[in-house]
């Protein structure tokens, strides 16, 4: 059972200002969470693998399929700098020169 100690100290650890309001509302919803949760130790679940997400999921991503676009020379054409086939951009780590 969670006291009003307990949900104090973690609302502390969180440096979150909760009024006595606040502080009682806490202790009744996370005691009821509490309740919820040992309702389960009811239930045989021996025969339910460990899983990560409850629903299946499917990749809804189209495929990569490379489309025409700007020519080298028109996406270098606005670059303030170029060095050849590339863009040329300030030195930010001296190492690795």
């Amino acid at each position: 059972m969670i006291s009003r100690d307990d949900v104090e100290h973690v609302a502390a650890l969180a440096r979150l200002g909760l009024t006595d309001a606040e502080m009682e509302r806490m202790v009744g919803q996370l005691n009821r969470i509490l309740e919820a949760i040992a309702q389960l130790k009811d239930f045989d679940t021996s025969s339910v693998g460990p899983t990560a997400q409850v629903i299946p999921l499917e990749n809804v991503m189209r495929d990569d399929v490379a489309r025409p676009g700007l020519s080298r020379e028109a996406g270098l054409a606005n670059a303030p700098r170029t060095e050849g086939p590339l863009v040329r951009v300030p030195l930010i780590l001296e190492e690795g020169r």
